[in-house]
Parts: C-alpha cells; structure tokens; sequence
C-alpha cells in the first residue's frame, strides 16, 4: 500500500471512531463507560493521518549534484580518465541500467478502505436471542447486594440483578415486592420463553447472556428478539440451562408489553 492509500485509510478509521463516539453507535462494540476511550484513539489517528500527509508533502531534498553520482567511475574525471592516466574499466549493461526506488502500488489496495466505510454505513445490530440460545448463562455470584429501595411503587430491577439476587440470596429482598424488569425474549428448543440481557465485561466479543425463564401471565405468542417490559413477582422456582446447565431462576409474570430497544441493548452491571 503506498503512503497515500495509508494516509487516506487512518484517516477514515479515525473519523469512524469518531463517528461512532459522538452517536450511539460504539454501544453496539463496547461498554458505555469506555467511550472517552473511543474518542481518544479517533483523535490519535486523524492526528497520525495529518502528520502522515504533512511530512510526505515536505519529500526530500534532490541528490542530483552529490558527489559520486556524475555517472563517471569514482576518482575519474568527466572525460573518463583517472588522474593517473589510465582509462578506467566501462561498467557492464547490467551496471549501467538505472534502478528505481519507487514501485507503482497495485490499486486494489484502496479496497482496504471498504471495511472502514461499511462500519459508517451499516451499523451492526446489537447480539440477540440466537447468541443467546446457544450461550449459556453466565450468571456469577456477586461479592455482595446493596439494599433495595423501600415503598410501595414497582422496583425496577436489571436482568442480571434479579437472578443474582433470587439465585444466592434466595429472594429475600425480592418477595412481596411487584417487579419490573426489561429484556429480549429468546426461546429454547422446547419454545420455552426466557426474558435476556447481555452482558459486557469490555466489549460485544465477550458478551454473555444471563436469563430468566417466564411462567404466569406470559403471552401466548412471543417472537425471538422482542424486547418487553416484565411486571411480575418472585418464585422460588429455577430451572438449569440447556447449553450448560447454568441455573435460571423464574419470574411470575403478571404483565408483559413490548418496548423498543434500549439506549443501551447490553447490561454492563451484570457481573457486578
């Protein structure tokens, strides 16, 4: 690739980055609070890219008039004869064909910029219910759960906090409470419903799903992806998951409706 095509292909990566910072779009690669990072490193490139172009700009100096390069044999004079008197030995074809620094570059190298203006154009959808299903749940005990708020209104809860929480804590703080809770609906093989979210320890690579099956007042009919709002209560009941046996607690559901998609479609809490 020549300096040029390199210019051209940091630049777009930079603006990118960019790009996607200053929009919801980095969501949809890594966690929320890694965005000043994603800023940084757009920044850094662009930067790289113009100093790139500037000192390619500025070339060098010529080394035509250097000593050494009039085209006569060393210590000879321009007509050919050293200052002995000798006449020196003529330089083979071989030798005397000129020889070129620079080589054309090949123009399918531009073709490396096509990824980069994919990523501006095509926004990847966020991981959904077939990473889902065939990911097991990566529900981890916390090192601890803070308290709940009191009062009579439905407590919010993530995915991933109601299954810590009803899983190794039993539901102490859980029960006779109304709960409300948001996720994407999945189905195992057997069509059984599950409410997900996924999870993000730095990026969408290393996402994870943790899971909550449904009973109650679930919909009859329920589409893989759709996300919903869950109003339930706490059960006992738990299940294993089918890809590695991982435990799912349940959810009494009493209301379900659709919501659109998150701000955020992944739970970067659901490790904490």
């Amino acid at each position: 690739m020549n300096r040029l095509a390199q210019t051209a292909l940091l630049f777009l990566l930079g603006a990118t980055l960019l790009h996607a910072a200053t929009t919801d779009l980095y969501l949809r690669y890594v966690k929320e609070g890694l965005r000043p990072l994603v800023l940084l490193a757009g920044a850094v490139l662009i930067i790289t890219a113009a100093a790139t172009l500037w000192y390619d700009r500025r070339g060098t100096p010529g080394t035509s008039g250097t000593p050494g390069t009039s085209g006569a044999p060393d210590g000879a004079t321009p007509d050919g004869v050293t200052p002995d008197g000798a006449t020196p030995a003529r330089a083979t074809p071989e030798q005397q064909m000129p020889t070129h620094d620079h080589h054309r570059e090949p123009r399918v190298s531009w073709l490396l910029t096509l990824p980069v203006l994919a990523l501006i154009l095509v926004a990847p959808p966020a991981l959904g219910s077939y990473s889902a299903a065939h990911t097991g749940t990566a529900l981890t005990k916390p090192f601890g759960f803070p308290a709940l708020p009191t009062g009579d209104a439905p407590l919010r809860l993530a995915v991933a906090d109601y299954a810590g929480r009803a899983i190794y804590d039993d539901g102490r703080a859980l029960r006779d409470r109304e709960l409300k809770i948001t996720g994407f609906v999945t189905l195992d093989r057997k069509g059984a419903p599950y409410l997900v979210r996924m999870g993000l320890n730095c990026c969408a690579a290393d996402a994870q799903p943790v899971k909550i099956a449904l009973m109650g007042n679930v919909p009859p009919v329920l589409s893989p992806d759709t996300w919903l709002e869950v109003t339930g209560t706490y059960t006992p009941r738990r299940t294993k998951d089918p890809v590695n046996d991982g435990p799912i607690p349940y959810l009494k559901v009493t209301t379900a409706r659709p919501v659109p998609t998150p701000h955020d479609p992944y739970d970067e809490t659901w490790n904490s």
